[in-house]
């Protein structure tokens, strides 16, 4: 079936801005955006808090931080070898490379573990 269509289609001059209401609309849009989306100034310029959700005792010692970083290491490493295993191609390379990254981690995190002075 053919439908008939102007070229090019016939669309109204008027502009959606001229009319008061439609102004208005407008304003009431870029209100809301800017209530809703802060621009990158006023999201640099709001004062930073520090979070206590997921916080670090501050009384914890040198060995126990670097206890803990080196079990959570050999954590995610488990975690990142069980994925492997269902995975192939790039996305199975790109996960072993993660992994190697994380062992080197640990071992650094072991090191730095060994060099503590235990009183």
């Amino acid at each position: 079936m053919f439908k008939v269509t102007p070229n090019p289609p016939v669309t109204d001059p008027a502009s959606p801005y001229e009319s008061p209401d439609s102004k208005k609309l407008n304003e009431a849009a870029e209100r809301a955006l800017d209530f809703h989306f802060p621009s990158n100034a006023d999201i640099k310029a709001t004062q930073r808090t520090c979070s206590t959700l997921f916080s670090v005792d501050p009384e914890a010692t040198t060995e126990t931080l670097a206890v803990f970083l080196v079990e959570t290491l050999a954590s995610v490493d488990v975690m990142v070898h069980q994925l492997v295993d269902h995975l192939e191609g790039e996305s199975r390379y790109a996960l072993l490379g993660i992994s190697n990254s994380i062992m080197v981690a640990e071992i650094t995190a072991n090191r730095v573990l060994d060099k503590i002075d235990t009183p």
